[in-house]
């Protein structure tokens, strides 16, 4: 099925219109329904094939292409921004409500703002809203997110110097877990594996398969294999090269080399658990 992929904001989750006949391009601002009404997105992909199962009907069609008074509209709804920013913060701080702003935004129509804020717990922000109505005259939306949710809007520079995954190149979250770290060999050290909201970094997902199936083929570290040169202990493994670093005690002398996977001979875990099981069916 042929679609149109759309996004509301740089990095954010896409989304699948029908091109109600329109000539698209990437890049090109459209108008399209949602459920808080019309909206401005970007076109990121105009002429897309998917699946019909990753269609949430109805498919609604983008409803015309952006003009040059829908793009002032939505340079002057970001030009009210910083001033509604600040005077929120006013707010939030006049009512010593334990809550951190990190976003606002006008809906297109600028029927609506929403502003976005952290916090530790819940938070009875009624008398803010009521204190917001007051200044805008217009509906008031308050919205909590995490941490991770924080970092996406916000931004930054993560420790591999570019810029965070979430913000940039990643629509939804992956699941991340410390066994992906323990699989590639990592430092457990949370300094080194956790990103800029403190969590474990998502692109420790990227490659967690590959060294998921490499884990399984690799003896343990400082388990006793044997090499052509002769028995030794694991001190280390490279499972891109998929290479095993070996101390073998020889003349009285320590030595370490480094073999081929498929020169080392030791007990993988698979074949142990196997023995262990016809063992047991045995006893029984």
């Amino acid at each position: 099925m042929e679609v149109v992929v759309v996004k509301f904001k740089r990095g954010a989750k896409p989304y699948y219109f029908g091109s109600g006949g329109l000539e698209l391009k990437r890049g090109q601002g459209v108008i399209v329904e949602t459920a808080r009404g019309q909206e401005f997105a970007t076109v990121t992909d105009p002429k897309h094939e998917t699946d019909e199962k990753n269609i949430v009907p109805p498919l609604k069609n983008i409803l015309r292409i952006a003009t040059e008074r829908d793009l002032e509209t939505v340079a002057k709804n970001e030009e009210r921004r910083p001033e509604a920013m600040k005077i929120c913060k006013e707010k939030i701080a006049a009512r010593g409500l334990p809550m951190k702003l990190i976003d606002c935004e006008f809906t297109f129509d600028g029927s609506k703002v929403i502003f976005t804020f952290t916090a530790e717990g819940r938070v009875d922000f009624r008398e803010l809203v009521k204190d917001l109505a007051s200044v805008f005259r217009i509906r008031i939306e308050l919205k909590q997110v995490g941490i991770r949710d924080e970092t996406k809007i916000l931004g930054g520079i993560a420790p591999c110097g570019r810029e965070c995954c979430c913000a940039g190149c990643m629509p939804e979250f992956k699941k991340v877990s410390i066994k992906m770290a323990k699989n590639q060999g990592l430092s457990l050290n949370p300094g080194k594996i956790s990103g800029l909201c403190g969590r474990l970094m998502c692109c420790l997902a990227y490659e967690n398969e590959y060294y998921a199936g490499a884990c399984k083929q690799m003896p343990k570290l400082g388990g006793s294999v044997g090499t052509p040169e002769g028995r030794g202990v694991v001190v280390a493994e490279n499972m891109l090269k998929m290479t095993v670093r070996v101390k073998i005690e020889k003349d009285g002398a320590l030595i370490y080399r480094d073999f081929p996977l498929e020169e080392i001979r030791f007990k993988r875990a698979a074949e142990s658990e196997k023995e262990e099981k016809e063992e047991e069916e045995a006893e029984e």
